[in-house]
C-alpha cells in the first residue's frame, strides 16, 4: 500500500509541476519533490518505496510528454493502474511505518487513519488533479486521429473544452498533432474538479448524486453535441473525454475504498 500511495504521490506532484512552471525553475522542483518523496518514505520505514516511486515519475514524465503527443498512447495509464492495484494487494497494511507512522493517528468516524491509508489518499487525489488531465489527453489524441483527420491541436491544450466549429490547422502557428482544437482552457479546471466530485461520491457512497453530477453535464454538453455534423466528431470527443475521466475519477475510489476495507 506504501508503494501506491508515493507512485500515485509523485507522479501527481510531477505533472502538477509541469502544468505551471517551465525551464529551470520546473527541474529544481521536480528535483526537490523527488528528494521530498524519498524523505518521506525514508520517515516511514519504506525507502526502496520512494526510490521506486521516484523513478516511476521519471517514466510518466518521459512516456507523457508536455508539448508533443504520447508515443505510447493511452496504455503507460493502464500499466500504472495495474501496479498500483498489485501493490495494493499483495502489501497491506505495515506495523512497523516508521518515525512518521509511530506519531501518525488521524482519527476519523470509521477509526484511526494510519499514515499508509493517509498517503494513499493524498496521492489518488493528486493524481486526479493535472494528471487525470494528462491520461484524457492521451486517450483522445489515441483515438482521434481515425475519426477526424483534418482537425488539429496542441498537445497541452485542456481535454474538455468546447471545440471550433470550423478548425484550420493551417492559421495555428504552433506544432499540431491530431485530434479536436479546444477553444477554451475551462477544462484544465473542470476536469479535475469532476474526478475529485465523483472520487469523493463514490467513496462515501452517495450515488444517486453521483448520478445527478454525471447527467448534469451530459445535460450542459447536449446543445454543442445536438450541433455536430455527420462525422459525430463532438459527441465522439465528448463521451470519450468524460468516460476516460470518470474512469480514473472510478478507480482511484475503488483502490482507496480496498485499502481501507480494512478500516472502516
Amino acid at each position: 500500500m506504501i508503494v501506491t500511495g508515493l507512485v500515485l504521490l509523485a507522479i501527481g506532484i510531477a505533472d502538477i509541476a509541469r502544468q505551471f512552471l517551465r525551464g529551470r525553475t520546473l527541474r529544481i522542483l521536480l528535483g526537490a519533490g523527488a528528494v521530498a518523496v524519498i524523505v518521506l518514505a525514508a520517515l516511514t520505514a519504506a525507502p526502496l518505496a520512494g526510490l521506486f516511486a521516484v523513478a516511476m515519475a521519471v517514466v510518466w514524465v518521459w512516456v507523457f510528454p508536455s508539448q508533443t503527443r504520447a508515443k505510447a498512447g493511452f496504455w503507460p495509464a493502464v500499466a500504472l493502474a495495474v501496479v498500483c492495484i498489485v501493490f495494493v494487494a499483495i502489501l497491506g497494511p505495515r506495523e512497523d511505518a516508521g518515525i512518521l507512522g509511530a506519531v501518525w493517528d488521524i482519527p476519523t468516524p470509521w477509526g484511526p487513519l494510519s499514515v499508509d491509508h493517509t498517503l494513499l489518499l493524498v496521492g489518488a487525489v493528486c493524481i486526479l488533479l493535472e494528471s487525470g488531465n494528462v491520461i484524457v489527453r492521451a486517450a483522445l489524441a489515441s483515438e482521434m486521429p481515425a475519426s477526424l483527420p483534418s482537425i488539429a491541436v496542441r498537445a497541452d491544450l485542456p481535454p474538455d473544452a468546447e471545440m471550433p466549429t470550423s478548425p484550420d490547422p493551417s492559421e495555428a502557428g504552433d506544432p499540431l498533432i491530431a485530434a479536436p482544437v479546444p477553444t477554451l482552457k475551462g477544462g484544465r479546471l473542470i476536469g479535475p474538479l469532476e474526478r475529485v466530485i465523483v472520487f469523493a461520491l463514490t467513496l462515501t457512497g452517495v450515488y444517486s448524486l453521483l448520478a445527478a453530477v454525471l447527467a448534469a453535464k451530459g445535460i450542459v454538453r447536449f446543445p454543442e453535441i445536438s450541433r455536430d455534423g455527420d462525422t459525430g466528431s463532438r459527441a465522439e470527443y465528448f463521451l470519450i473525454g468524460s468516460l476516460v475521466s470518470w474512469v480514473v475519477a472510478l478507480a482511484a475510489a475503488f483502490l482507496v475504498w480496498w485499502a481501507l476495507s480494512g478500516v472502516v
